[in-house]
């Protein structure tokens, strides 16, 4: 049982009589006639035990996306159904509205509008549905909750997926198939044609030329029907949070790019999420289902405080193909101690199979390692990004434009860019403008002390890249919204050169 705002304003009246005539017997008796009203309303309400509720929704949902459903509340009763309806979820579904006020007529039905708007990957849940049924008065109502319990898989936004149309015109071109006219590369035959001018003297088929009595040249194209298996790494170096998302979800996002890009250009694409146990796969996905396949298995990923069991990757590997695959290893290298399984692993992998080994950086730690942890609006973010993109440019060569190891380089003054610890001289005793002999604030030597941590950071980070790189894998680093799409132009390069 519950009472309205009706009731309540109607006890408050029963002030009026007490006031007017002086006696409180005026107010007791106006109280007895609404709680005695009440009751009434309360035996007239409709039955809630006679009320059938059906929801008809969607099985799954985009984050950040809005789905729609239906409610439909069946009055098998006499009475009208004069209702409100909660649907009982979990807040980060996003569900609305969250009341619903509906009127059913004896023997019939009625539906309700629900919308979904999630805002956090995973399943929502629901227990149930709570009604409550008002009396013709509107003084009283009955209330129940209706066990109906239900999910909603909330899957990942794929933010990554406006990169997929650059990517997919890479690939026509080396197919050959644009309107460019371009003659497809790669290491696969493809077909005979006629020598035009312009042609690599090196593609003439001299036997069938022989036959024809013309120059005959032969086409290639990419390698198709090739093995991607894509590895998610659920386990601890998913936890920690960069741009107030954990990495997983980057790791997430370059799954389902690659994936998609895989899948189109003909490859079968396969997915484990992997912490100290495969915690989910997917197998053999097609170019049509590999989306929400893909994005079904990934919702329910949870980074957790386990160690990643990287050991077993070459054997769950080997369970997937026998033969020669290109392996994403989507995880982050931090230090040398944090990611020793993992270099561990690598040589064994690299023997068998093409690996590429994906990184997340810090925002945060690369623009501190660039302004000292200044934060001036716009010009430390635009600090953080130069000092980024200069670096990951030379940590995919590993030289700078000199031709020399960019680590080997050092000089004076105000550092601008990536050093060892060997290169963190303060040349003629200043850092950025600050002088040693005019003596230092303390907030400098806070700003000068984050720099250093940033840097080490940053230099472990290196350091395990070039032990990945020298174990026969590709790394690939960069913010969160560079690594997706750096990882499907590795896997580009890989089709180009025919190494899967």
């Amino acid at each position: 049982m519950a009472v309205t705002g009706r009731f309540v304003a109607l006890l408050a009246v029963a002030i009026v009589p007490t006031v007017l005539l002086g006696s409180g017997w005026g107010g007791l008796a106006w109280i007895g006639l609404v709680v005695l009203a009440a009751a009434v309303d309360l035996v007239l309400a409709a039955d809630l035990r006679l009320v059938r509720v059906e929801r008809r929704m969607p099985r799954l949902a985009r984050r950040d996306t809005t789905a729609e459903g239906t409610l439909v509340l069946a009055n098998d009763g006499r009475r009208v159904l004069r209702a409100v309806v909660r649907d009982m979820w979990e807040p980060s579904a996003g569900h609305g509205p969250r009341r619903i006020p509906i009127t059913v007529p004896g023997g019939e039905r009625r539906t309700a509008r629900m919308r979904f708007a999630p805002f956090r990957r995973g399943r929502r849940t629901t227990a149930g549905i709570a009604l409550r049924a008002a009396g013709p008065l509107g003084l009283a109502a009955r209330q129940r909750v209706v066990a109906a319990p239900d999910a909603l898989v909330v899957t990942p936004p794929f933010r990554s997926r406006r990169h997929l149309p650059s990517r997919l015109a890479r690939l026509r071109e080396l197919d050959g198939e644009t309107t460019l006219q371009l003659r497809g590369h790669g290491t696969e035959f493809d077909s005979l044609r006629d020598y035009v001018r312009g042609d690599d003297v090196r593609s003439i088929d001299w036997r069938a030329t022989a036959r024809r009595q013309d120059l005959v040249v032969r086409t290639w194209r990419p390698e198709r029907d090739r093995r991607v298996v894509v590895v998610v790494d659920a386990g601890r170096a998913g936890a920690g949070r960069v741009d107030d998302e954990p990495r997983l979800d980057t790791a997430i996002e370059t799954a389902l790019l690659v994936g998609a890009l895989a899948a189109a250009a003909g490859d079968r694409v396969d997915l484990v999420v992997l912490d100290d146990t495969v915690r989910g796969r997917v197998h053999g996905a097609t170019r049509a289902d590999v989306v929400q396949r893909f994005g079904e298995t990934l919702a329910t990923a949870e980074p957790g405080l386990r160690a990643t069991d990287w050991a077993a990757v070459p054997a769950i590997v080997d369970a997937v193909t026998t033969q020669r695959a290109l392996v994403v290893l989507a995880t982050s290298l931090d230090s040398v101690g944090a990611s020793g399984d993992l270099l561990a692993v690598l040589p064994v992998l690299g023997r068998r199979h093409a690996v590429v080994v994906t990184s997340v950086e810090d925002p945060a730690v690369v623009r501190m390692a660039a302004t000292g942890g200044t934060t001036d609006g716009g010009g430390a973010d635009a600090a953080g990004r130069r000092a980024e993109r200069d670096r990951t440019g030379r940590d995919r060569t590993g030289r700078d434009g000199t031709g020399r190891a960019a680590r080997d380089r050092a000089g004076d003054g105000a550092p601008t860019g990536r050093r060892t610890g060997s290169s963190h001289r303060l040349g003629s005793s200043r850092l950025d403008g600050w002088s040693v002999r005019d003596g230092w604030s303390r907030k400098d030597a806070e700003q000068v002390y984050r720099r250093a941590a940033a840097e080490r950071t940053l230099l472990d980070a290196d350091g395990v890249a070039e032990v990945a790189r020298r174990a026969g894998a590709e790394v690939v680093r960069g913010l969160p919204e560079d690594v997706p799409p750096r990882t499907a132009d590795a896997y580009i390069r890989a089709k180009a050169s025919g190494r899967l």
